[in-house]
């Protein structure tokens, strides 16, 4: 079993070939900063929109080395902590137009993929979750019926014997389905998507590190890069620049690849049409069936590290890689005599709010894009095309998306956060064994962790 060493993604295609450090002190039109999808699809639609711009990416390690190329590969319309904080903040017809956006953005991924010749193997099947445990039903239940009253999620119901003609989770009592969804390779996207900017004339300097953004510059280990606007599009290793080290929480989220599957247990399992898997447990799973028709099954291991700490090259603790295979076999027994082929975790960024957020500051040029909490396969699509708008001035409908400019407090000091996203994460845990176990209805334990950390 391979431990770290980036992820499977990375394993399976081979890693990208070296790209050059940045040559010293430049100038361009527009300085990015991060080398995974929001930086890529900034570039991108920039370049397409404007093909003399002189676009520069800088990134530390290389083209997708953070979440982007470590990600479950789900390409799925989720808003980042839900549609209900919009509605407080900007009515409800503001909400259903980022939900339609978020929907249209799934098959925005799809067109540019085929249209580039990128082969993520991507496969549109749809996102389904499952519950298995009494008080999961019954939050599942109340969750179908709060989406079904909106006019663009086109959720529905399953009921068991439905749910398991679908995919056959052991002890499932009911599941959700919608068709916005699809599974992709993600660091085949990204390696897709950096080729494709090349050859539009994006530059993209590799092993330079950022220290510092300021109005018009960034300042980097291999020199400074001044431009008319900085996107900062760095996600969970935010919290490395100088003066950010507050905005997002670094969380870790961590996966296991199982070797291929024999057609048999296929059959038993009925997931075939390229759904990806997720439950209603308070420490929620995500899956997919890959194309090479291994299983890849992710989760929260070590969530957070004592003072904002990033992960480098994504080696996972084996108690984690233990605990995921607990879930798939409890999900699928006939995976038990599978072997685990790779295990790996990768950094994501998490606001204060649990909100995603996109901007411009005019005034020192300053753009970003972040804090999609694991949601950001799409987001960040959605990410770079409002962020060229907003360099380019045009007033569209994405520039009066909601999330357009947001603005979170920070998290609080060490060793305050420390103890609080251990805490939180071990409430949610206890919640959930306790369910297992038998009890009938959500802890309260679950209830109180979801009030603070804004998901309740």
């Amino acid at each position: 079993m391979i431990n770290g060493n980036v992820s499977h993604w990375w394993q399976d295609i081979g890693a990208p070939q070296p790209r050059p450090a940045l040559p010293g002190d430049l100038t361009a039109d527009v300085a990015i900063v991060g080398a995974g999808y929001t930086g890529l699809w900034t570039a991108y639609y920039l370049k397409q929109a404007k093909p003399e711009l002189r676009i520069v990416i800088i990134e530390q390690r290389h083209v997708g080395y953070g979440a982007s190329g470590r990600n479950g590969g789900w390409l799925t319309n989720a808003i980042t902590g839900g549609r209900g904080q919009y509605v407080k903040s900007h009515g409800r017809d503001a909400a259903e137009r980022f939900q339609r956006a978020m929907n249209d953005t799934v098959d925005e991924v799809i067109r540019v993929a085929a249209a580039e010749g990128i082969d993520a193997d991507i496969k549109k099947g749809g996102e389904f979750n499952v519950a298995y445990t009494p008080a999961q039903e019954a939050r599942i239940r109340g969750f179908a019926a709060a989406e079904q009253a909106w006019k663009s999620t086109d959720l529905q119901l399953l009921e068991a014997s439905e749910a398991k003609a679908k995919i056959n989770v052991v002890n499932t009592r009911a599941a959700v389905w919608h068709p916005h969804s699809a599974r992709i390779q993600p660091a085949k996207l990204a390696k897709g998507l950096a080729d494709t900017v090349e050859r539009m004339g994006v530059e993209i300097y590799e092993n330079t590190r950022a220290e510092e953004i300021t109005p018009h510059r960034v300042r980097t280990t291999h020199g400074t890069v001044s431009a008319d606007y900085i996107v900062r599009a760095t996600e969970g290793f935010t919290a490395g620049l100088k003066g950010l080290k507050r905005l997002w929480l670094p969380m870790n989220s961590s996966l296991i690849a199982t070797e291929p599957l024999a057609q048999s247990v296929w059959d038993e399992l009925n997931w075939s049409q390229g759904e990806v898997l997720g439950d209603f447990a308070h420490v929620y799973m995500y899956a997919q069936r890959t194309a090479d028709d291994r299983i890849a099954i992710g989760g929260r291991g070590v969530p957070y590290k004592f003072g904002s700490k990033t992960d480098l090259d994504g080696n996972t603790p084996e108690e984690t890689a233990k605990t995921l295979s607990e879930i798939l076999h409890r999900f699928f027994p006939a995976t038990r005599g599978a072997a685990i082929d790779h295990v790996w975790s990768g950094v994501l960024g998490v606001p204060r709010d649990w909100a995603a957020t996109v901007g411009l500051d005019r005034e020192t040029g300053i753009a970003w894009g972040g804090g999609y909490v694991g949601t950001g396969v799409t987001t960040t699509n959605l990410s770079g095309r409002t962020i060229t708008d907003l360099i380019l001035g045009n007033k569209s409908e994405l520039t009066s998306l909601p999330w357009v400019n947001h603005k979170v407090r920070k998290w609080e000091p060490e060793p305050l956060r420390w103890l609080a996203t251990k805490g939180l994460y071990a409430a949610y845990g206890m919640a959930d064994r306790a369910e297992l176990n038998g009890r009938e209805k959500t802890s309260p334990i679950a209830h109180i962790a979801d009030v603070v950390t804004g998901r309740g």
